[in-house]
């Protein structure tokens, strides 16, 4: 994905990747099976405690705020490693479970690739951006015909778990606050982004984890009316934690289906 040549789809790591699908859903949702050994935690040194109860219904009611206003701008920053970190500027619609936007990645030496990059629930497709073109992610992902794709499921790099967390950040109801805070969400502080205010909490935690077990590899900031403006999630191996901010509403982005399907 870091240089041109890895634009076509890459063989299935299908046992791993299954893995990272099944731990994202887990983390994400209020309290729901699975592990979070592959992951990095929340720093032990954080100032943290358990959410208070209406600190649980704001977080609890981030997602179905986030749904609501979609579709809506993001920006994911993901570092692949090796000094690579990969940008992708776009919109996500929560209702159709879709994004698209362009993406580039850039290494110690500069840039190293470019495109746009469309993706759903089942996986991504990346395609050369038009030299010159102005015009949205979107409308520029419209004209590009099926063969200009390269499509691919997703793998466990950074990216792919990225825009997989994308895709299931947004919800149609609210988490149940009482769940999240069983389930071990901890407020770790305040911070301001943009000049706004928000409380930073880590998610709930892997049903099954001990009482004082680790930290969810994600973290929220969520503002006083309960709305989301980043997540973070950490990966093993990795001290650069996957990001997404939030922008707000974006209502003249229409996300194409995934065009490799449609022509």
């Amino acid at each position: 994905m870091a240089r041109k040549t890895k634009t076509s789809p890459r063989p299935p790591r299908r046992r791993r990747t299954r893995r990272l699908t099944a731990l994202i859903a887990t983390v994400v949702c209020a309290a729901v099976a699975g592990g979070v050994v592959a992951y990095q935690t929340v720093s032990d040194q954080a100032p943290e405690r358990p959410v208070t109860t209406e600190e649980a219904g704001r977080l609890a009611l981030s997602r179905l705020n986030l749904y609501q206003a979609s579709p809506v701008g993001v920006v994911l920053t993901a570092d692949e490693g090796g000094g690579v970190r990969i940008l992708v500027e776009g919109v996500v619609d929560y209702r159709t479970h879709r994004g698209v936007g362009r993406y580039r990645s850039t290494g110690a030496s500069g840039s190293l690739d470019h495109g746009l990059v469309v993706w759903d629930t089942g996986g991504l497709g990346l395609a050369p951006e038009p030299a010159g073109d102005q015009r949205p992610p979107w409308e520029q992902a419209e004209h590009i015909p099926r063969s200009g794709w390269s499509p691919r499921s997703y793998t466990a790099d950074p990216l792919d778990a990225g825009l997989q967390l994308l895709t299931q950040v947004g919800a149609d109801r609210p988490d149940n606050p009482l769940l999240l805070a069983q389930s071990g969400a901890r407020w770790l502080g305040r911070d301001r982004i943009d000049g706004g205010g928000y409380d930073r909490f880590a998610g709930p935690r892997a049903q099954g984890a001990a009482p004082d077990g680790k930290s969810s590899p994600l973290t929220y900031w969520v503002d006083g009316d309960g709305n989301l403006r980043r997540v973070t999630m950490r990966m093993a191996g990795l001290g650069t934690p996957t990001s997404v901010d939030f922008s707000g509403r974006d209502a003249d982005a229409k996300l194409p289906e995934a065009p490799w399907l449609t022509g």
